[in-house]
């Protein structure tokens, strides 16, 4: 009897995971191209690799070149977010600390959230919004559960986890939906 039991369990084991990784496939072969989390020829033409002006002024004023509309703007030189709404208004700007990858310049989309995970490097992180990979690495917004920021001292830990403080991630979280562009300057 323990052999026949035994048989099932694997048999029902087998099946579910099948049908999982079935899904799965079926998930990632039907997201519309618009939010692949690719940039390329579909990337915004307003979007350039040259660094975005910026207001020597104003350093932590949204630079110009950077979009319209609805975005998330992630400046990879200066480690700097911005919100911003679809009437060009910057609802919240701050600093945040890049991991071990950076994304290339281009126009994304958020693709997926988590709640509260464990980062590549071993750090509880809450809020987390990917919106791309590079070389198998996913690029996206997280904030450290607890006081730091949770950087990592590995350097040999490939991260693409761009952290926030606590209070931005929660910005974050709520203002990037899936769907919200993604812009990426210098």
């Amino acid at each position: 009897m323990a052999g026949t039991s035994s048989g099932i369990v694997a048999g029902l084991t087998a099946a579910a995971v099948g049908t999982v990784g079935f899904l799965a496939y079926q998930a990632q072969a039907t997201v519309p191209a618009s939010l692949g989390g690719v940039a390329g020829a579909g990337a915004s033409p307003s979007v350039s690799a040259s660094k975005a002006p910026r207001d020597l002024r104003n350093p932590g004023a949204l630079p110009g070149d950077s979009g319209t509309g609805e975005r998330v703007v992630y400046s990879v030189d200066d480690d700097r977010v911005w919100l911003v709404d679809e009437r060009n208004v910057v609802q919240r700007g701050f600093g945040v600390h890049p991991g071990a990858v950076d994304p290339p310049v281009g126009r994304y989309w958020v693709t997926s959230r988590s709640n509260a995970v464990t980062g590549t490097d071993g750090v509880p992180i809450e809020h987390v919004v990917r919106f791309t990979s590079v070389d198998g690495v996913v690029i996206g917004f997280s904030a450290a559960v607890g006081s730091s920021m949770g950087t990592t001292t590995d350097s040999s830990v490939k991260t693409g986890g761009i952290r926030e403080r606590r209070e931005d991630g929660d910005a974050m979280w709520k203002f990037a939906t899936i769907g919200v562009p993604v812009v990426v300057i210098r």
